[in-house]
């Protein structure tokens, strides 16, 4: 694998928010524009692989064949189909993007089939806490995710983001199903409370254990958490990594979640020197949950801190882009 960090994309649904679709109280959140316009995810994966994103993530999050059947009144079968069609929709973009592309030497971009918890189905912000493990046993759970993971694998992902997981009991029973599905890769992020424990209040290191029972997982990490937190979450929890087992983060930039309003926006961090903090923790994989009118200069600076000479191969309005942010911050 290749050891320069995997940038990621940014967060989809704020993306589309801000072409003017309402995503908030949606059960299914950007998962239905899958339904009822794809188009605009294609879009959307576009401007990411424009900004410099090395891996695309589908808008799958919150899709479930249940939620789906459900909310949008499909059949099993055609639940399942929609799924699919989002990681077709990101691999057709990838295609499209790369014919175009006028750097030669462009990494070609990973597609990342998300996955969230079961929380994100139940609609209540319980992805946030884990408050559903209490009443669910590991093959419950192992039940509601296996026709998603199925779905996802079956498209083509490249691998399976199962992210904002928040308890020890949901890890495991992704790890197990995974199992079903040996070809398949994936990693294992988790929501994060504190600088030293998961949602639920399980310390992060034990996280760490539970992934590395897995031999398919590419990375462990942590993902739409308060960026501070990051770099002693990764400290806290190192000596219980394997060696062959990266980090992934993607933090947001201090949001806090309310189910009623939903998120809400504080003073953000700087990114540069986190990401560089990042990458000397062993993070190969590093994205930022940024609102959204920032999330193309994010990008741009991730690629002019960890890869100085790609400025001048670039296309000239991320090059562009990359100096306005340098001037800011400087």
């Amino acid at each position: 694998m290749d050891p320069s960090p995997f940038i990621l994309d940014g967060g989809l649904a704020t993306e589309l928010e801000a072409s003017g679709f309402q995503l908030q109280g949606d059960p299914l959140w950007s998962a239905r524009i899958l339904h009822t316009n794809p188009q605009a995810v294609k879009d959307v994966h576009y401007r990411y692989l424009q900004s410099g994103s090395d891996v695309i993530t589908t808008a799958t999050y919150q899709a479930s064949v249940e939620g789906f059947v459900k909310y949008l009144d499909l059949r099993p079968e055609e639940a399942q189909r929609t799924i699919m069609s989002g990681v077709q929709l990101a691999k057709e973009t990838v295609r499209e993007f790369m014919s175009h592309s006028p750097v030669s030497d462009r990494r070609e971009p990973v597609v990342a089939g998300s996955l969230g918890p079961y929380g994100a189905f139940l609609h209540d912000g319980s992805e946030y806490t884990g408050a559903y493990e209490d009443e669910m046993t590991v093959e419950e759970l192992k039940n509601w995710h296996r026709p998603q993971i199925q779905c996802l694998v079956k498209a083509g992902a490249d691998l399976v983001a199962m992210e904002t997981i928040p308890g020890l009991k949901e890890a495991e029973a992704l790890v197990e199903v995974l199992k079903e599905f040996p070809e398949a890769k994936a990693w294992l992020s988790f929501s994060c409370k504190d600088i030293h424990s998961i949602a639920s209040g399980r310390r992060f290191s034990e996280a760490v254990q539970v992934a590395c029972r897995s031999s398919q997982l590419v990375a462990i990490g942590v993902n739409c958490c308060p960026a501070s937190l990051v770099k002693p979450l990764l400290e806290s929890a190192k000596s219980h990594k394997k060696a062959d087992l990266s980090w992934v983060v993607y933090p947001n930039s201090g949001e806090e979640w309310d189910s009623k309003t939903g998120w809400k926006a504080k003073k953000q961090t700087s990114f540069a020197k986190l990401s560089l903090d990042w990458k000397e923790q062993g993070a190969l994989w590093i994205g930022w949950y940024y609102l959204y009118q920032q999330i193309s200069l994010a990008v741009n600076l991730y690629y002019d801190l960890f890869f100085p000479v790609a400025l001048t191969q670039r296309a000239d309005f991320c090059q562009q882009v990359a100096a306005a942010v340098l001037v800011q911050l400087i």
